[in-house]
């Protein structure tokens, strides 16, 4: 089932996205950063508070008996909809969970009116780069930095994003 995350979920959600990208249980999943960077933690529950109370986004979740086992953070900017922090419990991946928050996701931007769904993937995630391509999204061509700040990890090599992006009708 796909519902809003509320504040009460982070625990929960913490656990999710950390163990989905980082550490030695994300190496179980293919979305795995663990190879890329070092460190246990892509987020803390001070950036999923800021995220949870948004004015104009949301985190959704997917629960199965009343256990968040995906996740996808949607915050409006302008006519787009930024998707980040899309997460599926590397156990459950490849059961068709990611696909249906991704239509989720595309709903809830028309909802709110939006144009198109934008997000940036580390260059070197080939892999999650032709899948998102085979859900819609194409790359833009724009390449950002990526952070150096370290605060959620220290880059094992030199990595940028590049950014992609889907129409909506």
């Amino acid at each position: 089932m796909i519902g809003v995350a509320n504040l009460e979920d982070i625990p929960q959600l913490l656990r999710l996205i950390n163990s989905c990208y980082r550490g030695e249980e994300s190496k179980k999943g293919w979305t795995t950063e663990a190879l890329l960077i070092e460190g246990e933690v892509r987020t803390d529950s001070s950036d999923l508070v800021d995220l949870i109370n948004a004015e104009d986004g949301c985190i959704l979740k997917y629960t199965s008996e009343n256990t968040i086992i995906g996740c996808v953070n949607l915050q409006k900017q302008g006519e787009k909809i930024y998707l980040g922090m899309f997460s599926v419990n590397p156990d459950f991946q490849g059961a068709g969970i990611g696909k249906k928050i991704l239509f989720a996701a595309d709903e809830f931007a028309i909802q709110k009116s939006c144009k198109a769904i934008k997000m940036k993937v580390i260059s070197e995630r080939h892999e999650l780069v032709s899948w998102y391509i085979k859900y819609g999204f194409h790359p833009t061509g724009e390449e950002l930095p990526f952070p150096k700040d370290n605060k959620f990890g220290k880059p094992l090599k030199e990595l940028k994003f590049i950014v992609l992006e889907k129409k909506l009708k």
